[in-house]
């Protein structure tokens, strides 16, 4: 493994143990012909795993003291030096099988990072992350519960999820102040086509835009607080978090009907 301080500003905290390297892997279950993306090589504790077995591995870094050792080291890899948030997934040569994503990512933008791959879904199979504990929680929260907000309604929308397995702070260097965990994410969900990604979205948030108060109170202090839906046969005095996906889905249909009517 590569010898290099991790840097607080890029997120970084390197993986070291090697046991929770192998059950990373042994869950993501890669295959000689997937391609796979690696998110944040970093040091390359997964990529040297992964790299013995696959045909087509491309990862992404940003930290540019790593990649000439990476490239020097891994000399199968593609290695892009970029922000991964800044790239287009089209831009890996994936004409004949979707994409595999598997990374540690930095924390302060795993949000981003989902929002992306929600966008460039028809480009990816599957997404096996490490994400912070807390957070992939409330991605896999079921509703009236505490945790169950924009993330869970989100992501279980556009992907099956699941929470592999909690991840202790001491098997990294340096040793966070969180617990971890791997959460699976599978871009096999057909989604409504009665609606616009884009518009489910700005509902959902705009509904979570205050959490304590109701629809009514939430959505009148949000972009839609012009479109009048009180005359509609959905009940606007509960919360956000009694909603169900597919309450979300009939909410946002309304929405998007009382705005093309007024246009």
């Amino acid at each position: 493994m590569l010898k290099i301080q991790p840097l607080k500003r890029f997120g970084q905290n390197y993986i070291r143990d090697k046991n929770t390297i192998l059950k990373i892997i042994d869950e993501f279950n890669p295959q000689k012909e997937d391609h796979v993306l690696e998110i944040g090589p970093g040091t390359g504790a997964l990529t040297a795993i992964l790299s013995e077995s696959l045909d087509k591995f491309s990862a992404v870094e940003i930290d540019k003291r790593v990649v000439d050792d990476l490239r020097e080291k891994f000399p199968q890899v593609e290695f892009i030096c970029a922000d991964f948030l800044k790239i287009k997934l089209d831009s890996f040569d994936s004409s004949t099988k979707k994409l595999r994503i598997i990374g540690n990512i930095p924390y302060n933008i795993t949000s981003p990072i989902l929002f992306k791959l929600i966008e460039e879904r028809d480009l990816v199979e599957d997404a096996m992350l490490m994400v912070q504990f807390e957070v992939a929680k409330r991605i896999t929260a079921e509703k009236r519960t505490k945790d169950y907000g924009i993330l869970s309604v989100l992501i279980n929308y556009f992907a099956e999820t699941e929470l592999c397995f909690k991840i202790s702070p001491n098997v990294f260097f340096p040793v966070p102040e969180v617990y971890s965990a791997m959460i699976h994410l599978r871009f096999n969900k057909a989604t409504d086509n009665g609606i616009e990604d884009r518009m489910f979205i700005n509902v959902v948030k705009a509904a979570f835009g205050n959490r304590r108060k109701t629809l009514k109170n939430s959505l009148s202090n949000s972009i839609f607080k012009e479109i009048k839906i009180d005359n509609s046969e959905f009940d606007l005095t509960r919360r956000a978090e009694e909603l169900s996906i597919v309450e979300f889905i009939e909410l946002t249909k309304i929405i998007q009907s009382k705005m093309n009517t007024s246009v």
